[in-house]
């Protein structure tokens, strides 16, 4: 085994060492040199170089390890020549201005990431500050070789080094534009060089280019007009996501349903271990010296009773001067009488509240060891088990819940605290301290001598030999911020101190001085336990003063000659910031200076350049003795202090590509990404240690594997308190042979850490189990990824000890996140150069990409506390969009390489297969028809008014017979806001008012049989009287919605369009509408001038036509309906009298309307469904319309429901919109609404009328909240209608009917134009809800958008309809018959090629359902899918916007509406933010991951917007293809606009 250790240790080693250190080494290397082993130089290189060095750098420059740097700078340096430019994210200035400068921390006191919080030490255990970080890997590789060595790269890199890099920076901000994902910058004031941005390529014709407000316009290549800002960063986005990814998408085969993600393969030439099978390795064995005590309370009884005068510990002030010196002989005498008070004062004589055995909380300060010590002892004698934990600050202290279900889990029912302590803890109003979140009920126990009562004279504790009780319990915090309890056994305890004792070699009255947190790990072990076991003499050194002045433990262990020191790198690191010459300062009395974190591969810099300064001072080069310990093994392994400064310590350079793979490689002379690590000590005395495969069995590693260092001994933990399946797999773990055969009989514990155990029996370790992110299938180090973000210019944009690293799941894989705290002083470009260049430098380094990079503002990460970062809240608060970051660089396109293969269209199959395939498969061609109108029913009632239909062919005909027949019959009541009648018309009212119309028209407007007329009102009885005005005059009338007076400057323009593509030859209008058209708002929207002549009719002539005009042929003209699509298109068909009288025919049958009826309806009377229920239904059926704008709703949104309620209607019809108001709106008033005699029990039907998916959230969250008042569930249904025809489907009123019926269909197949039912709640489904019945006369199919040929029940297609009510085309001034003669004329390519259909452009498929209808048929339900304008092809398949805004919406509560398109293939997510624009930048990555998780899509571009930005039409519809105008055009004024890439 040591053979192959050599030679793994050996390639390439000899050579470079002795290039690198040729200089510095007085002997050539020997053999031990070859084994990883250096010998140490003797003499340090002369101060005053080093001062020299020193001076020309800034202060945080100053101990940078140029080595790290180095590696990083030319990894920067090699993206130089394949420079890519690539957006910089644009934010609102309001975003810019950064927090105050309170927030600013100098980098002395939040540099401490502690190792505390398990892991909240979490990241960077490496943050801790130290150098270490940059003790970057380089090519120099190492120098790691000798101190000396780095110290003169120091030297020598000099002002020159930083100079050439200034340059090699400033380059690489102009290379060339070659395909290679470089850094970004893409705005130009960030070098002296321009940055040439490639603009799209405007076409070459040369056109004018209209503006848009200020925004200069463009235009792409299909005439697409674009804002050059934005159009620039999309264009570079575009360029930078062309470059080839790195791991190439294989090949694999897509099964036609189930798109696979693609799971990651081996790479077939990662390194693979060589090694043999490792053996275990023995400690040397535990001495037994006679005076051992038995028990760590007999020690304490020894030194209490026959030195009580010897100092046992001093404690300092936050000026450095000591505050109490505790002897042997106080902490005897306190702790018996806190032993004493716990057991006999608590509860009463019969119940105690504490017995021996039970837990007791510890809750004191750091500056306070001296209480601590005694009120852990004193349970120690009272044989209670002590549970030491942080002071909890606030109710809410990050981690501090879990610590409180640690408690519960212990049964902590008492806290022992100290005075001080108890003061400052939060007090309630009466006093009393609060319960804090997730804690249980305390009772808080002050443990000072003056506050106890002293134990009777006959009262002793009764001390015993350790035995497998607990003695204590360590907290410890998991990865995921869970807290677990480590139970420790009285007889670990002192087995522990022993091994500590023999292999520190530790004597009697040794002076200590401890900087460490005494309350667990390390220093609990040195500078509480062990120590007394020895009567030293601890000197404890609180964080608060380390923060006022770094150097005071180094000028303590000068003034109390110390032997011994425990430290923490960051320590280190922070003396040597702080170090200033200090002429007193001997360091020679130290034998031994113990590093706490040495298992922190990072720490290696931090001893390398303290050394290098205090050698000097008399520091011995192997006085450093580094350190692994971890909570459930205790001390895993300790360098030995040597007398023999010859003893040279162990080293390896290893590769980090064979670090990622598991595997031991001793790095070759050019690569850039090394690790550097440095031996820690030999295993503890009397433990046996092997390593394991870190995931599944626990398997012997070869030699040149590295793997979970796993230890035998009786000074371990011994399990966590509660859980014993986690127990097992941790403490009691037996590790096996290759063949099977468990090594020993006694079992291992885990320690957590990953290394390996070198020659000679070194231990080495290369990170933690908890820090380990698996990134397709390649194991990185979170420290190891903050010490290569620390080496970009660390200092000027953020703070050193404030980086966290974490993987969240996306995808089925980890990705890597990375969080730093920016500071206050750098600006927006800086930190983009800096957060780009993170990126690169980690890709070159590790070869893995970061998912996402986010900078917060100064001191506003969670804390642990001792000051570091708190890690797994960090990551929570991430997860669920509340970190607030001012900064966020997601990479996406890089990182996610697992997407399912884009899909292959493939060659056409004819339409004729298709359906042969159908017939042959038993599949039925989708096509389902509605009831047919010629069935006369045989009511009476039915046959007169059919019998009217076909002796009138005209509604003006119709309205003249009812005026005759029913004059008083009233048809329309229109509601005020208060739900008062406003006003209403009988049959003989409306036919009289028309007649004057007819007569004005005749008369002022000299209007032609045939001429166009628009009518511009408010809804209401005006526009109905204008509309039969227009059909008694022979006129066609066009709806148009008024302008809003509001509003006139966006609502105007479109008025004037409608009325010039409608060629209008005048506009009818009411009085006020009439001025505002003339109004000074109105002229400077438009062009007054140009208006028609505009009539008033709120002044008629009193005199009739002399004959109302009768059409000669029923296929004339009756009206246009114009109406916006939701891609923004408008567009007027024309129906005739025909197709309007059929129209109104279906509808009279679906809905059985009756001049008896009621029908209550709240819809905009402007185009579609909603006009003709509004105007044409009543006079047709004879029923009575009840009719509510919708605008009045925003004032009183209870008016629909009242009136429902109030004329005992049984059918109403409303839109979404009115719906969501409601639901909005009424969602608390139910009650109230109840009290006010709101009853909806009548209504049989309440119809959604609409052009879309039916909303089903929507439906069912108004049907469940209304139910109470009486709603019946299957009232609620849909509609469906088109531009081509304007109701396909309609409620059918017979209360017989079947239910609207919901399907779940999967959503991965729907993409690929496959309709595959699933049950309710299976992953990947889609509830859809049928959209009401066909209407009578309907016939649909389902055919292929592109063949035209029929489809089978079970795929997506076009609908298409052959109706008597289709329109009977576009009305255009451009004559684009091709487009109308598709619309309105298609014709199958094969199967039934001679009927005439009319092309609806939505997507939906049909399914026959079980149920049957009223004739017995089994009813054919239609769901609509989408319209076919808005699907976004990508990827090769099809995707719905609402399907994707559905998953963006539901990530954070913030986001009140999203609106997604597609921008030359990039997926752009618009969303509106409600809340404050702190919380934008939280979206960026919730709304990434939720479309990666659930639709498989990287999105492109995330627009964060304020409220009401989205454009949404009269019908609620969002208009996304306005908005994507408004986005490329850059008139949304986005909050923030981040460019993934």
């Amino acid at each position: 085994d040591l053979f192959v250790f050599m030679h793994i240790f050996d390639k390439g080693y000899e050579k470079k060492r002795s290039k690198l250190l040729g200089a510095y080494l007085p002997h050539p290397p020997g053999l031990e040199a070859s084994m990883a082993h250096e010998r140490r130089p003797l003499m340090a290189p002369s101060a005053s170089r080093y001062h020299r060095r020193r001076s020309s750098g800034t202060r945080d420059e100053r101990y940078r390890s140029d080595v790290h740097t180095e590696a990083v700078q030319a990894a920067l340096a090699k993206h130089k020549e394949r420079k890519m430019a690539v957006p910089m994210p644009s934010k609102r200035r309001s975003l810019v201005v950064q927090t105050s400068m309170d927030a600013y921390t100098p980098p002395d006191t939040s540099s401490g990431s502690e190792e505390e919080g398990g892991q909240g030490e979490g990241t960077p255990t490496s943050s801790q500050g130290s150098i270490s970080m940059e003790h970057w890997i380089t090519r120099a590789i190492h120098q790691g070789s000798t101190t000396s060595s780095s110290s003169s790269s120091t030297q020598s890199g000099g002002s020159g080094a930083a100079g050439r890099l200034a340059d090699v920076l400033a380059q690489t901000h102009v290379g060339k534009s070659e395909n290679h994902s470089a850094p970004p910058d893409v705005t130009t004031y960030t070098s002296e060089h321009p940055v040439q941005v490639e603009r799209p390529q405007v076409s070459t014709v040369p056109r004018t280019t209209p503006k848009y407000g200020n925004a200069e316009l463009m235009e792409t290549g299909d005439g697409v007009p674009v804002s050059s800002r934005v159009s620039a960063k999309i264009q570079q986005l575009v360029n930078t996501l062309k470059q080839p990814r790195r791991p190439p998408l294989r090949e694999f085969f897509v099964d036609d349903f189930e798109e696979l993600l693609e799971v990651q393969q081996p790479d077939p030439n990662q390194p693979r271990p060589e090694g043999s099978q490792m053996v275990a390795i023995r400690g040397e064995p535990l001495g037994v010296v006679t005076n051992w005590p038995p028990s760590l309370e007999a020690a304490l009884q020894r030194w209490g009773t026959i030195s009580p005068k010897a100092p046992c510990l001093t404690t300092m002030d936050t000026n450095g001067k000591p505050l109490y010196v505790l002897t042997y002989g106080k902490l005897w005498s306190r702790s018996i009488k806190v032993a004493y008070n716990i057991l006999h004062k608590l509860g009463t004589k019969q119940e105690p509240m504490v017995r021996p055995g039970d837990r007791v909380a510890l809750v004191f300060p750091n500056n306070d060891p001296a209480a601590f010590m005694v009120a852990f002892y004193g349970c120690l004698l009272a044989e209670v088990v002590p549970v030491p934990i942080e002071v909890p600050l606030t109710r809410k202290d990050a981690g501090s819940q879990q610590i409180g279900f640690l408690l519960g889990s212990c049964g902590v029912t008492v806290a022992l605290t100290s005075d001080a302590c108890h003061k400052g803890l939060p007090k309630g109003p009466t006093g009393e301290i609060p319960q804090f979140k997730g804690w249980p009920k305390l009772l808080w126990f002050v443990t000072e001598s003056k506050h106890l009562s002293k134990p009777p004279r006959d009262w002793f504790p009764h001390i015993k030999d350790a035995n497998n009780d607990t003695a204590y319990i360590e907290y410890k915090t998991c990865k995921d911020g869970s807290v677990l309890g480590v139970t420790v056994t009285r007889i670990a305890l002192l087995t522990h101190c022993q091994a500590l004792t023999q292999s520190c070699g530790y004597t009697e009255a040794e002076i200590i001085v401890n900087v460490l947190d005494f309350k667990k790990d390390v220093g609990l072990w040195h500078g509480i336990l062990t120590s007394v076991m020895n009567m030293m003499h601890v000197i404890s050194i609180p964080y608060s003063l380390m923060k006022v002045n770094p150097l005071s433990w180094i000028q303590k262990v000068c003034q109390y000659k110390a032997k011994v020191a425990c430290v923490k790198s960051r320590d280190m690191h922070w003396a040597l910031v702080a170090h200033r010459d200090q002429r007193d300062v001997n360091l020679s009395s130290l034998r031994m200076l113990v590093v706490a974190d040495g298992s922190n591969p990072w720490s290696i810099s931090s001893c390398d350049a303290f050394l290098n300064v205090f050698q000097s001072k008399g520091l011995r080069p192997e006085v450093i003795c580094p350190c692994a310990s971890s909570a459930e093994a205790l001390t895993v392994a300790i360098r030995r202090p040597t007398d023999d400064s010859n003893q040279p310590p162990g080293r390896g350079v290893l590769s980090m590509q064979g670090l990622s793979y598991g595997v031991i490689r001793v790095d070759s002379e050019e690569r850039l990404s090394v690790l550097t690590v440095q031996d820690v000590g030999t295993v503890m005395p009397g433990a046996l240690m092997c390593v394991v495969k870190p995931e599944g069995v626990p398997q012997l590693c070869r030699t040149d594997e590295i793997g979970e260092l796993c230890v035998c001994s009786i000074a371990t933990g011994m399990s966590y308190y509660g859980l014993s399946g986690m127990t097992k797999n941790t403490f009691e773990v037996f590790p096996m042979t290759s063949s099977g055969a468990p090594i020993s009989e006694y079992p291992f514990t885990r320690t957590g850490l990953l290394g390996f155990i070198g020659p000679g029996g070194l231990v080495f370790v290369s990170g933690k189990m908890d820090g380990l992110m698996v990134v397709s299938g390649r194991r990185h180090n979170a420290d190891d990824i903050v010490a290569t973000a620390l080496a970009v210019e660390p200092m000027k944009f953020v703070y050193r000890g404030r980086i966290a690293v974490f993987s969240v799941t996306v995808l089925h894989d980890e990705r890597i996140v990375v969080v730093a705290e920016q500071r206050p002083d750098s600006t927006e470009e800086d930190s983009f150069q800096w957060m780009s260049r993170v990126l690169q430098a980690i890709d070159s380094i590790h070869n893995v990409g970061v998912f996402c990079l986010a900078l917060v503002p100064a001191n506003t990460l969670p804390k642990t506390p001792l000051g570091g970062i708190h890690l797994s809240e960090t990551k929570q608060l991430f997860l669920e969009g509340s970190l607030h970051p001012c900064n966020v660089l997601m990479c996406p396109h890089t990182c996610v390489t697992n997407l399912p293969k884009p899909r292959q269209k493939q060659p056409e199959i004819g339409p004729a297969s298709v359906m042969v395939g159908n017939l042959v498969s038993g599949k039925r061609i989708a096509q389902a028809s509605g009831r047919d109108l010629g069935q006369i029913e045989d009511n009476d009632q039915a046959r007169k008014v059919i019998t009217l239909g076909d002796v009138f062919l005209f509604l003006s005909e119709v309205l003249q017979w009812r005026a005759q027949t029913t004059p008083d019959h009233v048809l329309f009541t229109l509601l005020s806001s208060r739900g008062t009648v406003l006003s209403s018309l009988t049959c003989l009212q409306l036919h009289k008012r028309a007649e004057k119309i007819a007569a004005m028209l005749m008369e002022r407007g000299h209007l032609q049989d045939g001429d166009h007329v628009a009518l511009v009102y408010p809804p209401g009885i005006d526009l109905i009287a204008a509309f039969y005005g227009c059909l008694y005059a022979g006129c066609v009338p066009i709806t148009v919605r008024p302008p809003h007076p509001q509003n006139i400057a966006t609502t105007l323009p479109t008025v004037k369009m409608i009325v010039e593509v409608s060629r209008s030859a005048c506009v009818m209008t009411s009085q006020v509408i009439c001025k505002l058209l003339k109004s000074k708002e109105a002229s400077a929207a438009v062009d007054v001038r140009s208006w028609p002549p505009v009539l008033d009719t709120d002044d008629l002539p009193k005199k009739k036509p002399p004959q109302l005009y009768k059409p000669s042929n029923p296929d004339t003209l009756a009206y246009l309906d114009f109406s916006v699509s939701t891609t923004g298109m408008l567009a007027g068909v024309k129906m005739s009298h025909t197709a309007t009288s059929a129209f109104c025919r279906s509808i009279k049958l679906q809905c059985e309307l009756y001049p008896s009826r009621e029908v209550a309806i709240c819809l905009d009377p402007y185009c579609g469904l909603g006009f003709v229920l509004w105007c044409l239904c009543s006079v047709y059926s004879g029923h009575q319309s009840i009719l509510i704008p919708p605008s009045e709703l925003e004032v009183n949104p209870a008016l629909w429901l009242l009136a429902v309620s109030q004329f005992r209607v049984r059918d109403t019809f409303c839109s979404y919109s009115v719906m969501e108001l409601c639901t909005k709106g009424l969602g608390l008033q139910t009650e109230s609404l109840k009290s006010r005699g709101l009853d909806l029990s009548r209504v049989r039907t309440c119809v959604v009328v609409a052009e879309e998916r039916p909303r089903i959230a929507l439906t069912q969250s108004f049907s469940k909240l209304f139910k109470d008042l009486g709603l019946h569930p299957r009232a609620v249904s849909t509609s469906f209608g088109c531009r081509v025809n304007l109701a396909i489907c309609l409620a059918d009123q017979k209360t017989r009917g079947p239910d609207p019926t919901t399907v779940f269909v999967d959503m991965r197949a729907l993409r690929h134009d496959r309709v595959r039912l699933v049950e309710r709640g299976s992953p990947h489904s889609l509830p859809l809800m049928e959209s009401g019945k066909i209407l009578p006369g309907v016939r649909i199919i389902i055919a292929n958008p592109e063949t035209k040929g029929p489809l089978g029940d079970s795929h997506l297609g076009e609908i298409w309809v052959h109706c008597g009510h289709n329109g009977s085309g576009y009305f255009t001034v451009y004559g684009d018959e091709a487009l109308q003669s598709d619309h309105f004329n298609s014709h199958l390519s094969f199967g039934d090629t001679q009927t005439v259909w009319a092309r609806t452009g939505y997507l939906g498929f049909l399914r026959r359902t079980e149920l049957t209808d009223a004739s017995g048929e089994r009813h054919d339900a239609l769901y609509v899918v989408g319209a076919l304008d808005e699907a976004m092809e990508l990827r090769g398949m099809r995707y719905h916007p609402i399907d994707i805004e559905t998953s963006v919406i539901r990530t954070h509560k913030s986001i009140m509406e999203c609106a997604v398109f597609p921008w030359t293939n990039l997926l752009v997510v618009v969303v509106e933010l409600e809340g404050s624009e702190q919380e934008a930048l939280d979206l960026v990555p919730l709304v990434t991951n939720a479309v990666l998780e659930e639709h498989y899509l990287i999105v492109g571009v995330v627009v964060v917007v304020d409220i009401g930005v989205i454009p949404i039409n009269s019908r609620g519809e969002k208009q996304r293809m306005h908005l994507r105008d408004g986005f490329l055009a850059d008139q949304l004024d986005p909050i923030y606009v981040a460019y993934n890439m």
